[in-house]
């Protein structure tokens, strides 16, 4: 048996570790593989540190936590030859730009789960950094079960059991709930137009903003990004209490966050069930080049508004 070391991403937080020692062989170590999905499970973050650059062993790591499954958009970029890697780049000075505390900024994201806009929620997603900026860039994660406990009592009672509507839409101009307060998008992505076009006729999806995992946790599950309002409540009462969710799990977030700053060796899988993730952004001179692999998987929760849209 391969022998991993194992250690907290950051000694406050309750979720996260940093795992050293994945190679090849591990990754077909029967004993390794149970090992990192029980390290998985637990922690909803793991930081794989010293690991093969390339594709091949991306996917190598990726499927010990489950099979592969490709990214539904068509208009995404595809990497390295192997099936279910895309690529997200972004080229010096070319659109994807915000305003932020009046720092513009590339690539930026906000907190936000995978495929929110979709009636299932894969299981994970698995991240490589193939360019590196000199300074940004760097991708944020905050755990569910911790923003649960963090939000206040009464925000809790009332957003607990309702579900959130969803909606795919990237241009982040229109980013509702959770904006912050000095946010402007510059220009949009290049990539932008291609994917509204594509998702301009999907229905919107639901998915519970309080769910409960089989070993009992609460987790706090809303993305503020593509978030469209509370099914049943789409008006003022019903939107001014998401966007104060919204707004409390971006001044949490702050404290509860760990925002990994990568090197070329470096694989981060998350829990897509659990964990939020966002992008710092960088200063819009420089590239970055990361490599996403994704997880299948559904937690069973979700659906579209329209029945006949399922398996869309």
């Amino acid at each position: 048996m391969n022998a991993l070391t194992v250690e907290p991403i950051r000694e406050d937080l309750g979720f996260g570790v940093r795992v050293e020692g994945v190679t090849r062989a591990a990754c077909s170590d029967d004993a390794v593989r149970a090992q990192i999905n029980e390290l998985f499970d637990r922690y909803g973050l793991l930081v794989f540190i010293d690991v093969e650059p390339t594709p091949s062993m991306q996917v190598a790591v990726s499927t010990v936590i489950g099979p592969l499954k490709d990214h539904p958009s068509k208009a995404t970029p595809r990497a390295g030859g192997e099936l279910g890697v895309i690529e997200i780049r972004h080229l010096p000075n070319v659109g994807g730009r915000v305003r932020l505390n009046g720092e513009e900024l590339s690539q930026w994201l906000p907190w936000h789960f995978d495929h929110c806009y979709n009636d299932e929620l894969n299981r994970a997603g698995v991240l490589r950094a193939v360019e590196i900026p000199s300074d940004g860039g760097r991708t944020g994660f905050v755990d569910g079960i911790a923003l649960y406990d963090a939000l206040s009592p009464d925000l809790r009672d009332r957003i607990r059991g309702e579900t959130i509507l969803y909606a795919m839409d990237v241009i982040l101009d229109n980013l509702h709930f959770g904006r912050p307060a000095d946010f402007v998008e510059v220009e949009a992505s290049p990539e932008a137009e291609a994917v509204m076009t594509e998702f301009a006729d999907r229905p919107r999806a639901l998915h519970p903003a309080v769910w409960t995992r089989p070993t009992g946790e609460k987790v706090l599950h809303v993305s503020p990004w593509m978030a469209k309002g509370i099914d049943g409540q789409e008006g003022d009462e019903g939107d001014a209490l998401l966007a104060a969710v919204c707004d409390e799990i971006f001044e949490v977030a702050e404290a509860l966050s760990y925002f990994h700053q990568w090197a070329p060796t470096d694989l981060v899988v998350w829990d897509n069930w659990r964990v939020l993730h966002a992008v710092a952004g960088m200063p819009p001179s420089a590239g970055r080049c990361m490599h996403r692999t994704t997880i299948k998987g559904d937690y069973g929760l979700g659906r579209f508004e329209t029945a006949d849209a399922a398996g869309v």
